[in-house]
């Protein structure tokens, strides 16, 4: 059976189609591989950002929730303070109703 040239020809044509297909998928796998390595070190960064956030933030509702627990006790001091004042202006024992 004799060699068709036009059918090598083709053959040849379609294979290296395929390598330069082959390659350029690589390539923009290798582009995308890339991206996605730093969309990861992006994420764990603000991972990070938010948990430091998280952590500042949590001291500063301590420091806010200890305040006002101060502020409601020293409150409660100077209401039953004035309540007491009151009852002697107007002669009234706060123990007796």
């Amino acid at each position: 059976m004799p060699e068709d040239p036009i059918a090598h020809s083709e053959l040849a044509a379609l294979t290296r189609r395929f390598e330069e297909g082959s390659a350029q998928d690589s390539r923009e796998f290798g582009i995308i591989k890339s991206d996605l390595t730093a969309v990861r070190l992006q994420v764990g960064n603000l991972d990070q950002k938010v948990e430091n956030l998280s952590g500042h933030m949590t001291q500063r509702l301590d420091g806010l929730e200890r305040k006002i627990d101060g502020f409601i006790d020293e409150q409660c001091t100077v209401n039953a303070t004035m309540v007491e004042l009151l009852s002697s202006l107007v002669g009234k024992s706060t123990d007796t109703q």
